[in-house]
């Protein structure tokens, strides 16, 4: 059986990453470390396949990409695109977050990412009371 997450042949790439966090990365992980946000789990420098997500909630799918200048190149553009396709098949939501808003407004980037969490928190206790599940 092929392990799709946290792939062990990552673990050194995901190290280097937390270790060279950017400035955004440092204020986004201070936020969301230890629950803070509605005692949702995440993870930084999470692996999936290939890919390496910023900032990841297993518990709820939540992806949450900071994207610097280099996310606005054309190149980097289609392969955020391609890799964001790729892990949507997995039911992996994404939020993008901009270095400019983090920066220009930390309260408003951190309430962007809790309307996200409650919403699709809000969606799995409405699922669950159904009796449904979330490929209904």
């Amino acid at each position: 059986m092929t392990k799709h997450f946290n792939r062990t042949t990552e673990k050194v790439k995901r190290r280097q990453l937390r270790k060279d966090q950017t400035m955004a990365e440092k204020l986004i992980w201070r936020y969301l470390r230890n629950r803070k946000t509605e005692h949702i789990k995440f993870r930084r420098q999470y692996s999936i396949d290939k890919f390496i997500i910023d900032f990841y909630s297993p518990e709820i799918k939540l992806a949450v990409e900071i994207d610097g200048d280099v996310h606005e190149l054309s190149e980097q553009k289609e392969h955020d695109i391609e890799r964001q396709k790729h892990l949507e098949m997995y039911g992996i939501m994404f939020l993008r977050i901009k270095n400019e808003e983090i920066f220009g407004n930390p309260n408003e980037a951190f309430k962007k990412i809790e309307k996200e969490i409650h919403y699709l928190t809000s969606q799995s206790l409405s699922l669950i009371r159904r009796g449904g599940n979330k490929r209904d």
